[in-house]
């Protein structure tokens, strides 16, 4: 009888991908899946880069930016978006404390205008509507935020069960990536439509995400040790997206509309399915499609194992623990980024105002730099019998992404009621992306290692559901940033990430023991 995980995955058969190609030791089909989810990622990041900061500076107000972080220099009817009045009775409002002090220092910022930017002094009657408008949104916006971000991660759990039961996992990313790709090109073409795109951005992740991350898994046989190193690459494939993303997103909107970041987004989307699609029949594994025993098809039956209940468990015991993470993680989209529109001086080099919304691809930068180190590190600790467990490495992770915010109760206390070094936010974000990656390619590979094969997809999904309750908790954590100083705020999401760091912590050996010491 098997003992554990890996030997009852070596008991069933196996069938690897038809292509034996290898690309730096692993399987073509990892840089297929590198490639096309490098442009999801794309995708994704670049709308996510510009959400906040469209809803409260241009869609939802009368007075807006006709491009990202200039002027106010057009006008629009926020009642001509569809459902707008609905879902605008359902969100907060900011008090009225809050409202006015909000008020007051954005006014002053309108009547001194922006001379780096060529953004002249506004007149005192506007500028005290288009502060009272945009000040109002904020609380709005970052309860949109958290709500968008956090759906987007909870329809993969119904996604993953499709693909698991019905669909596969190949036809579930290509269904996917299409929803996807038309959303984003909903929103450059019809602003009227903004909800109904946002749906179908959600609907299409649930469908893609899981999915893609499941089949990576597929490329490697039971205990195979490559595979840790496999979601580290694919990790950093889902990072080059989000990089070079918000160079461009970010840059389109800023010198040509909004509307322009959008559809570079959804460009990105059909290029990842274009390689899906020529790339992906010869280079993938078969499906792992639940079929009863002798029903013909590619893949091969999928059999119970044992104790699947008490790691399935464990598994969901973990995601609920990772809420916090994602709920603080999650600020970067969200109330960093206001910080690095609103309290952040950008430079100009060669006569080019770098936006606020390139903030987005520090974290990614920082990927690409630690990644690699960390991976040596962890290396050279297993050769020596001292690597930490999956579960040990997701605590350290939250207790780091919790202490990286000293650098902003710092940055709170020396800037004030100004502005200041961008220094700020990047150093944040470093020591933030290190809490990250201790945490998220380490848990995507664990679901693969520890799920029982005929419900991996599912269990992917479930992964992702923590995510979703971490994003809506985010946004909700944001309308904090309106009431409160920000050296509390940064306080208390300091507070928050070390406290989920110690409370995996103190679960490590019942989880570790449920899923086999992984």
């Amino acid at each position: 009888m098997a003992t554990n995980v890996e030997e009852q995955r070596a008991e069933q058969p196996w069938s690897g991908p038809k292509s034996k190609k290898q690309i730096l030791g692993h399987p073509a089909g990892l840089f297929v899946l590198f490639t096309t989810e490098m442009w999801e990622r794309f995708s994704y990041y670049g709308m996510r880069g510009l959400l906040k900061l469209y809803l409260v500076n241009y869609l939802f107000v009368t007075y807006r930016q006709r491009f990202q972080g200039q002027a106010y220099d057009a006008t629009g009817n926020p009642g001509d978006v569809f459902g707008w009045s609905v879902i605008r009775g359902l969100l907060p409002d900011v008090d009225p404390t809050t409202l006015t002090q909000c008020v007051n220092e954005k006014v002053g910022l309108l009547l001194q205008g922006d001379p780096t930017k060529n953004i002249a002094p506004m007149a005192a009657d506007m500028a005290q509507s288009v502060a009272q408008q945009t000040c109002a949104m904020q609380p709005v916006a970052s309860a949109i935020y958290g709500w968008y971000t956090g759906l987007v991660y909870l329809t993969p759990l119904f996604g993953g069960f499709m693909a698991d039961r019905y669909l596969g996992q190949k036809r579930s990313v290509f269904l996917g990536g299409a929803l996807m790709a038309l959303g984003q090109f909903v929103l450059f073409s019809a602003e009227n439509l903004f909800f109904l795109g946002l749906l179908l951005l959600i609907i299409g992740n649930g469908f893609f995400k899981p999915n893609i991350s499941t089949q990576v898994g597929n490329l490697y046989p039971p205990g195979d040790k490559r595979r840790d190193g496999a979601y580290t690459i694919f990790y950093m494939g889902i990072n080059l997206g989000a990089f070079l993303t918000n160079l461009v997103c970010g840059t389109l909107a800023q010198n040509n509309g909004w509307r322009y970041g959008f559809l570079a987004a959804g460009i990105g989307m059909v290029l990842g399915l274009l390689i899906q699609f020529f790339f992906g029949p010869s280079t993938l594994a078969p499906d792992t499609l639940k079929k009863s025993e002798g029903e013909k098809g590619e893949a091969p039956a999928v059999v119970k194992e044992e104790n699947e209940g008490q790691r399935m468990g464990a598994l969901v015991i973990l995601c609920a623990l990772n809420i916090i993470f994602w709920a603080v993680y999650e600020q970067q989209g969200n109330t960093m980024q206001t910080w690095a529109d609103e309290k952040t001086v950008w430079p100009v080099i060669f006569g080019f105002q770098i936006p606020s919304t390139w903030f987005q691809s520090f974290n990614p930068f920082f990927i690409f730099l630690f990644a690699p180190i960390l991976d040596r590190i962890w290396t050279a600790q297993a050769k020596a019998g001292k690597e930490m467990s999956s579960v040990t490495k997701m605590a350290v992770g939250c207790i780091i992404l919790g202490l990286s915010f000293i650098v902003m109760v710092g940055g709170a206390q020396v800037i004030g009621g100004g502005k200041g070094s961008v220094l700020w936010p990047v150093v944040c974000t470093a020591l933030l992306t290190i809490g990250e990656l201790y945490l998220s390619p380490i848990g995507l590979s664990l679901v693969t290692k520890v799920s029982p094969v005929r419900f991996v997809s599912m269990m992917m999904g479930m992964w992702f559901m923590s995510s979703f309750f971490g994003n809506i908790l985010s946004g909700y954590i944001g309308i904090l940033y309106t009431k409160w100083s920000p050296t509390n705020f940064f306080l208390l999401l300091m507070g928050l990430g070390v406290a989920a760091g110690l409370a995996i912590a103190a679960f490590n050996k019942p989880l570790r023991k449920a899923m086999g010491n992984h």
